[in-house]
């Protein structure tokens, strides 16, 4: 057998009816900005962005990583109004093992539980699935986080288990992961989900 080809993880823009995904860049700090003004959005991420030198950093430190090959960061935009609602990225690239995560995920709270969220990771993993050739995409997040785990297990993840205290999380807390995967075997029942979620909402 012929081992297949390693994944080729390039920037890219994903765009549906209601999301467009394009990789991030400087030009787009301003917007960022005004949408990361939620202390909310801030809560279980290991640490919060909110100067304009925090957020400057984050790009930056984003850009680099990319440029080493080991994240694909996007910015999320809404199509109807054009207007830049939050980030997400995939990260933990391992092209041999043709697996990658998705994380770093954020939204302004008015673009969370909507169109905007569930399309978005429709995208992403029909990119990642059937264009990159995927064989397994991972999420993590904070164990205390019960929003984030429903709306993981909703996509049609699976939960596989809990790293304890796995990462130094803000104001020094030592947080519990728990991790969630989607190989390509679980993909086609997964796209039948949220292509009903996306016709229902």
């Amino acid at each position: 057998m012929t081992p297949a080809l390693p994944l080729d993880v390039q920037p890219v823009v994903l765009e549906g009816e209601y999301v467009r995904l394009e990789p991030l860049s400087r030009a787009h700090l301003d917007g960022l900005i005004a949408a990361g003004q939620h202390e909310s959005i801030w809560t279980w991420m290991r640490y919060a962005l909110r100067s304009r030198d925090d957020f400057a950093r984050w790009i930056d430190d984003a850009l680099a990583a990319q440029a080493a090959g080991t994240v694909l960061p996007f910015t999320t935009i809404d199509r109807r109004t054009k207007e830049i609602v939050g980030s997400t990225r995939y990260l933990a690239i391992s092209p041999r093992d043709r697996r990658l995560e998705i994380g770093w995920t954020w939204l302004t709270p008015a673009a969370q539980r909507t169109r905007i969220n569930t399309e978005a990771k429709y995208l992403q993993l029909v990119h990642c699935f059937e264009q990159l050739g995927c064989l397994r995409v991972e999420w993590e997040t904070d164990a205390r986080n019960e929003r984030s785990r429903n709306a993981i297990l909703r996509l049609g993840a699976r939960e596989e288990g809990t790293l304890r205290k796995h990462s130094l999380s803000q104001h020094g807390f030592q947080r519990d992961s728990v991790y969630f995967s989607m190989i390509d075997d679980d993909w086609p029942e997964a796209k039948a989900r949220l292509r009903g979620m996306l016709a229902r909402r």
